[in-house]
């Protein structure tokens, strides 16, 4: 089985390209299903970010209300504090997603043991779990497509899509860091089509990977091909 991380900014397009891969013959599991499935009431993540970020996170029926998690955590550090809260929610949620993913992981390769398991999740690099893939994969934009794509699919306008963008992207590496330790990279800048032919192109590499007998680990420092 060939694991494959499939990273990238904000509003990159990772899910999109995603359901490429997909629809090719990969297997896929986004990390944040994985988390939201973890945050549910009853779950240890849910009492410990509830215990450390308090009950107004909390909609009605005792669910976590996501947007307002998000707002916590990434709020501007009060004077005296160190950086912002994200930290502090990874440092929660990080642990148990990476778990489940190599749960996820093992099961698929338990039924096709040529699978390629794609898992997708922003922080692949940040987390520092690359290491845990054979391949890397780093979707890419323009900063105006990945604030434009934002508010578009929040309904939003574009200032206030433009806040949304660099306050997540604070927390994020730069496109051109997470490119250096990429395997392969897709430029999701294009039209769709663009997209779909470079996609196709990778899938052709992974699965030959794949079918081989027992594919090497990719190498951390490890480039991005052209």
């Amino acid at each position: 089985m060939l694991k494959v991380g499939l990273t990238g900014g904000m509003a990159s397009g990772k899910s999109v390209v995603g359901e490429m891969f997909v629809a090719l013959g990969a297997h896929l599991v986004q990390a944040d299903r994985l988390a939201h499935e973890l945050m549910q009431p009853g779950q240890p993540v849910y009492d410990e970010v509830v215990r450390r970020f308090g009950r107004e996170i909390l909609n009605a029926d005792g669910s976590v209300n996501r947007p307002k998690l998000a707002e916590i955590a990434f709020a501007a550090p009060d004077e005296g504090q160190r950086g912002s809260r994200v930290d502090e929610l990874n440092q929660i949620v990080h642990p148990a997603v990476i778990r489940s993913q190599e749960q996820w992981m093992c099961a698929v390769g338990i039924q096709d043991r040529h699978a390629v398991a794609m898992v997708e999740a922003a922080l692949i690099l940040e987390a520092g779990m690359a290491n845990r893939f054979d391949r890397l994969v780093v979707v890419t934009c323009t900063p105006e497509q990945r604030v434009s794509r934002l508010a578009a699919r929040q309904k939003i306008d574009l200032e206030s899509a433009r806040q949304e963008v660099q306050r997540r992207m604070a927390a994020q590496l730069p496109d051109v860091e997470k490119i250096k330790a990429a395997d392969y990279v897709i430029d999701n800048s294009g039209s769709i089509e663009n997209t779909r032919q470079q996609v196709e192109h990778v899938w052709e590499k992974l699965r030959n990977q794949a079918d081989a007998i027992d594919p090497p680990r990719r190498d951390k420092a490890s480039f991005a091909e052209g």
